[in-house]
């Protein structure tokens, strides 16, 4: 039986391919630089979107000077091959110089932008990036050699859920990312869907801080609503 012939070409591909696969943390990690420097918002500037060279966002995300241009330059440019932003390329006529490079933020890169509300996805990708979390990752495949304890535990010596309950600001940063996630979403059901017109108790199990909740209720007045979730979480929701 003849084995499987592979081409040269395919085997390039291949090659460049699993090259990619290994340097994908560059991707969630640059995500997670951009938003702690608050890039998104400094290009959106209200929806102006106004294309921006590195150092015009470096001085709007840095008012006091400093930051490199040309660290800056290469995530963006990385974060443009997967379509956050959008490169502009402004030729002056001078061949002697390399064109500047200006970016502004695609329908992607907009998801990161706060909005009137004080929501946007850029917590949700904080809040996959902390400390706690990343220390698990390495530990993944143990989760296929001994099922008996998470990556989790094993990294932080207790589940997760506990050890948020703990974390205040880890606390905040989830339900702030639940929020930035779950509004739109439930915006769009609730444009669409009608059945739950004829709802007279829901219960919101893992209701977080009871933003889906509080939106279907603004729309059907006589439903009873209960958030459901842990004390911790539910302690920090506002009433509604």
């Amino acid at each position: 039986m003849m084995g499987e012939v592979q081409t040269a070409e395919s085997s390039n591909k291949a090659r460049l391919a699993i090259m990619e696969l290994a340097n994908m943390i560059s991707v969630p990690m640059s995500l997670n630089a951009i938003v702690r420097l608050n890039v998104p918002d400094a290009i959106w500037q209200g929806g102006a979107n106004t294309p921006l060279s590195v150092v015009q966002i470096l001085s709007r995300v840095l008012p006091s000077g400093g930051g490199d241009p040309e660290n800056l330059q290469r995530i963006l440019r990385m974060l443009t091959s997967y379509g956050v932003f959008d490169e502009h390329l402004n030729c002056s006529g001078d061949d002697s110089h390399s064109p500047e490079r200006k970016y502004s933020l695609t329908d992607i890169g907009k998801t990161l932008v706060t909005d009137a509300e004080g929501l946007s996805y850029a917590p949700y990708v904080l809040q996959h990036h902390q400390d706690a979390l990343m220390r698990a990752w390495p530990l993944v495949h143990e989760a296929v050699l001994n099922p008996t304890s998470e990556p989790f535990v094993k990294a932080n010596g207790e589940g997760a859920y506990s050890y948020y309950g703990k974390k205040p600001e880890m606390n905040g940063l989830m339900q702030k990312a639940m929020s930035g996630v779950s509004v739109p979403f439930m915006r769009a059901i609730l444009d669409g869907y009608d059945g739950l017109k004829g709802v007279k108790r829901l219960v919101d199990v893992g209701g977080s801080a009871g933003d889906c909740l509080r939106m279907i209720l603004q729309k059907y007045p006589h439903v009873e609503g209960i958030n459901f979730d842990l004390p911790e979480v539910v302690a920090k929701a506002p009433s509604i």
